[in-house]
């Protein structure tokens, strides 16, 4: 019986912290003097200028925006990037009216990150590639929604510098968001003509999925990760609900109305944004659709078991914030 008693006061003590923490987080939001959406200058690093940054409520320029967060990302990034630059403008070669950027945002790297990112945008151009600096190190989620809120296209797609996942993937999630925006679009307007059609102005989301590797994954670890890793899909479960079986691929497709209404809301800013997006598109009704991709181990990965505390941590923080009603949601 003391034994009952000593866990169950430890879980009050634990949602006491955690709810404390939401609560000091919200007063200083609130109370902070500083805009949340502060304006971001771009420099060009050919002229030396700064060129004007777009949000994601003005009218797109661009057909896709591609958001790559960046941390110490020297030694894995161009490899990335030179194979997405190759495949994006042949397809801009083949299809006049295919349009794109390469937005990335470098999270407060301490290494060559930025000057590898720039020396792209010299090469390609400021059109095509642009460097968002934050200055100093506020997480994968909070680098992500960055780059979402300042960037041009119709289509947003979220990637992992390392290159993990297929580039040309990104033609699976175009597809299947295409075909549901065209559906969603009917039947919101079935006056509507096709040549009317403008793919950003509808909410669909698109998760890329190593769910179909599971099984091999789970052959090749550790039994001890694989009992760390079912629990914490576990709490995923339990914290945003069935849906999508693999939150955590860093390979994601957005249309601009999805996206400025998700990133507009989002308050986690490391590992468990992607669980709140999720959590989101559940609460706004946007369609979800999870979609298998290639998928490869790049060496040099941040995320290991030592993350997960972390991550159920923050987990806690967004159950706690919601359901007390803490976290508000902007339906703009």
């Amino acid at each position: 019986m003391e034994f009952l008693l000593t866990v169950a006061e430890l879980g009050l003590s634990l949602l006491l912290i955690v709810f404390s923490v939401v609560v000091v987080e919200a007063w200083r939001r609130r109370n902070s003097n500083v805009s949340v959406e502060t304006v971001i200058a771009l420099e060009d690093p050919k002229s030396l200028k700064e060129i004007p940054c777009p949000h994601i409520s003005d009218p797109a320029e661009k057909y896709l925006s591609l958001i790559v967060p960046a941390y110490n990302e020297e030694q894995r990034l161009p490899a990335a990037l030179e194979e997405t630059m190759d495949y994006l403008q042949d397809r801009a070669t083949k299809d006049k009216s295919f349009s794109f950027e390469v937005v990335i945002v470098d999270d407060g790297s301490v290494d060559g990150t930025k000057r590898v990112a720039l020396d792209f945008v010299r090469k390609y151009t400021v059109d095509n590639i642009r460097v968002i600096p934050l200055g100093k190190n506020q997480g994968k989620g909070e680098a992500i929604r960055k780059g979402m809120m300042h960037c041009r296209g119709e289509l947003l797609l979220m990637l992992d510098a390392d290159g993990a996942t297929k580039i040309t993937d990104l033609e699976r999630l175009e597809n299947q968001i295409l075909a549901v925006a065209r559906e969603e679009n009917s039947i919101r307007d079935p006056a509507s003509k096709h040549t009317d059609f403008r793919i950003g102005d509808v909410q669909v989301s698109a998760f890329g999925s190593r769910a179909h590797l599971e099984e091999k994954a789970l052959a090749s670890r550790k039994w001890y990760r694989n009992f760390l890793m079912k629990g914490f899909h576990l709490v995923v479960l339990m914290a945003a609900g069935p849906g999508i079986r693999d939150t955590q691929c860093g390979f994601k497709m957005f249309t601009r109305a999805a996206a400025r209404r998700l990133f507009s809301n989002v308050h986690l800013k490391r590992w468990c944004f992607d669980v709140e997006l999720v959590f989101l598109c559940k609460r706004f009704n946007i369609p979800m659709l999870e979609i298998s991709v290639n998928w490869s181990e790049i060496p040099g990965s941040k995320v290991n078991m030592l993350s997960i505390p972390n991550m159920l941590w923050e987990l806690a923080l967004m159950s706690v914030g919601y359901r007390t009603g803490m976290w508000k949601i902007h339906h703009a």
